[in-house]
């Protein structure tokens, strides 16, 4: 089976295990459990209309991400976008952060179309300036870009924001650029987080819940408190798919950035080791995709989506494990959501497309 294969098999199954997931942990008396109902679950036709934006993905022309005015476009759409969330009339707040925007019946999230925008912006950066980027001020250059973007999305998001900025710095890094210079650029960065979570109080009450989470149980350390209780009832066995007690009512989040949690407490070890092998394959698969390829764009989208699809799950183990602050960050593919399954997904068959260029050589193309 090739590499490109794979991907598309480990993807099936995380949506695969996330449906269940989901369904077990919103699982209400009023549901309609009929085979029908179940095939026209909103999850179940997100999860088929993933797979169908991993294929459009795999067909996108990789010379055409490569080419500066679409990384422009694509980075001034994102930058609209996160604009365009602040503004009361226009964002919509969804507990207590405003971090929605809709379009007619449609809603999404544009720190999603952001996270994916930056990736294509850096892969085709680095490409442009491949021999340059060993120069102090070319780089400051695109990460004056970097700092714009996720400055807009750590007003709403940090977790996210956080996730871009290290995307971005790996992939200057694995570029040429100079492990000094992304050191001195990144005091100003990491001053700026350090703002972000200063002037938000709730995230200052999400660090020292951090160091101590039963200082205050029922408040800033609830979250780990219950996710913790959710996994340590689970033990080695689990208590059975469906059969978990911390979604009703004790643990919140438990569709979205908690699912760990509730997968941990119903299916146990085996469980939580399926879903890191999951993830596992899925890194190692696109890594030899990237292996194989000598097309430096190629290699440097194929890092940018998996950086940002393995670093956004190790964050999301690590705050449900509590071995990290709690932020709002989805484990792809298995936590629910619209907007990030499918332009996770979309990115992911960027991989796809690659690994079906080596098979078929294209023509080489020239960025315009």
């Amino acid at each position: 089976m090739r590499s490109g294969d794979l991907i598309l098999v480990l993807l099936v199954a995380m949506l695969g295990t996330g449906i269940v997931a989901i369904q077990s942990a919103g699982l209400s008396v009023t549901d309609d459990l009929s085979l029908w109902g179940t095939m026209t679950n909103r999850v179940v036709l997100l999860a088929g209309a993933a797979v169908v934006a991993f294929f459009a993905g795999a067909l996108v022309p990789l010379g055409l991400l490569a080419r500066r005015w679409v990384a422009w476009v694509v980075v001034s759409v994102a930058v609209v976008l996160a604009v365009a969330v602040l503004v009361p009339s226009i964002g919509r707040e969804v507990n207590g952060a405003r971090r929605w925007l809709d379009i007619g019946p449609l809603g999404f999230q544009p720190s999603e179309v952001a996270k994916w925008g930056l990736v294509i912006f850096m892969a085709a950066a680095c490409t442009w300036w491949a021999t340059s980027l060993g120069r102090f001020w070319t780089l400051a250059g695109v990460l004056c870009v970097v700092v714009v973007l996720a400055g807009l999305v750590l007003l709403e998001d940090l977790g996210t924001a956080v996730l871009m900025i290290a995307v971005a710095f790996a992939m200057l890094l694995a570029a040429g650029a100079k492990v000094w210079h992304l050191g001195l650029l990144a005091v100003p960065g990491l001053a700026v987080i350090a703002g972000g979570i200063a002037i938000e109080p709730y995230r200052m009450q999400r660090l020292q819940s951090f160091l101590d989470p039963f200082a205050d149980p029922t408040g800033s350390g609830y979250h780990v408190v219950q996710s913790m209780a959710a996994i340590a009832g689970g033990g080695a066995s689990g208590r059975g798919i469906g059969n978990g007690i911390q979604k009703y009512g004790y643990l919140p989040e438990d569709t979205t950035d908690f699912i760990f949690a509730v997968i941990c407490e119903e299916a146990g070890t085996a469980g939580a080791v399926l879903i890191v092998a999951l993830f596992a394959g899925l890194l190692i698969a696109g890594w030899a995709i990237l292996r194989s390829t000598t097309v430096a764009h190629q290699r440097l989208l194929c890092l940018g989506v998996l950086l940002t699809i393995g670093l956004q799950a190790l964050v999301n183990l690590l705050v449900v494990t509590g071995l990290a602050p709690t932020k709002g960050i989805a484990l792809p593919f298995v936590s629910s959501g619209g907007t990030g399954w499918l332009l996770t997904a979309f990115a992911l068959g960027w991989i796809r497309g690659v690994d079906r260029r080596i098979t078929t050589p294209m023509p080489p193309t020239v960025p315009a």
